[in-house]
């Protein structure tokens, strides 16, 4: 079983070398470049293809690696937005993923970029490094006796919702499929409708799915009805927000503070090097704000998320080349 594995970075080589060991039937080779319809091609010769988030996995793409022999394509991440399903399901691919390498890391990722945010800890540490130890500007809020909306509590966002418990806030869901189990655990307080959420919540965080319904869910009118301050945070997807909206509501001060690791920009940038390059972009501008916070998609980065993501995706590999079962939830189609 071979597979050719793109966009590259040191720590994906390490992480999946480290339990290559356990897979002797696997044949991995790294390249740097991701995955497009340009480099599909270096495919010729692999039965399968490893990509993360940030790939262009488009009918061109699949139907060149189709072209080539290439019948599996494991995503190494949650997500699936960048493969094209009903184009791979039409050509006869199969499409996996990796459903829940660390819904602990991401939620605990959240809870930091709200703290860090509300509080200025940014701004805070670069002050201390120039010898200046004014507070000025530097205020924030105590998230004790405060109401959290968590916007989908599915593992992320169910373990956001037990964080936020442990800082002793009233937690609000608000979810298609309402967790009933959050209730009765005490996790959750109450199931609301997502107006409510903004009405009530002096912290909202996203964990919704992206798709036609919930794309920039978050904009003008829903901001307008939030709470004057209220902490947002979004380390879902990036197309949940109206980027240019949230601009706004930061500029009013409807937002008092934002954590974002996602954004609707980053897939030019995501674990790119472009430091020394000029880049006009609305990066630069939420930037420049002192109560933003941003990251590049790294809420899931830990090693044990990594561990996970490299043990799920050489089984499914291996079930590939041995006709077994998928790991299961892992099957995207």
């Amino acid at each position: 079983m071979k597979v050719l594995f793109y966009g590259t970075k040191s720590y994906d080589r390490q992480s999946f070398e480290k339990e290559l060991v356990d897979y002797p039937e696997v044949q991995i080779e790294f390249v740097e470049t991701n995955l497009t319809p340009v480099t599909a091609a270096l495919a010729q010769g692999y039965d399968a293809v490893c990509a993360f988030v940030n790939a262009d996995v488009s009918p061109m793409t699949l139907e060149i690696l189709r072209g080539l022999g290439v019948g599996l394509v494991l995503m190494r991440c949650a997500g699936f937005d960048a493969v094209n399903v009903d184009y791979a399901k039409q050509v006869g691919m199969k499409v996996t993923r990796v459903p829940a390498y660390s819904p602990e890391a991401i939620a605990e990722h959240a809870m930091a970029l709200a703290l860090a945010a509300n509080r200025r800890v940014h701004k805070g540490y670069n002050r201390v490094r120039d010898n200046n130890f004014d507070l000025t500007g530097l205020v924030g809020e105590t998230l004790h006796g405060k109401t959290a909306g968590i916007i989908g509590t599915g593992r992320i966002g169910a373990a956001l919702c037990r964080i936020c418990k442990g800082f002793g806030m009233t937690v609000l869901g608000s979810d298609l499929y309402p967790n009933q189990s959050l209730v009765d655990q005490g996790v959750v307080d109450e199931y609301v409708d997502y107006d409510t959420i903004y009405e009530k919540s002096d912290l909202i965080s996203l964990h919704a799915f992206l798709n036609e319904e919930s794309h920039h869910m978050i904009n003008d009118e829903s901001i307008a009805k939030m709470k004057d301050g209220v902490i947002f945070v979004n380390t879902g997807r990036g197309g949940l927000v109206d980027t240019q909206a949230l601009i706004r509501g930061i500029i009013s001060g409807k937002i008092g503070a934002a954590g974002l690791d996602v954004y609707e920009e980053e897939n030019e940038n995501v674990y790119q090097d472009r430091a020394g390059e000029v880049i006009d972009s609305v990066t630069a501008r939420l930037c420049s704000f002192p109560n933003v916070v941003m990251t590049s998609h790294q809420a899931f980065f830990t090693n044990e998320a990594l561990g996970e993501i490299a043990r799920v995706t050489l089984d499914n590999a291996k079930a590939y080349a041995d006709g077994t079962d998928f790991v299961e939830r892992s099957v995207v189609c």
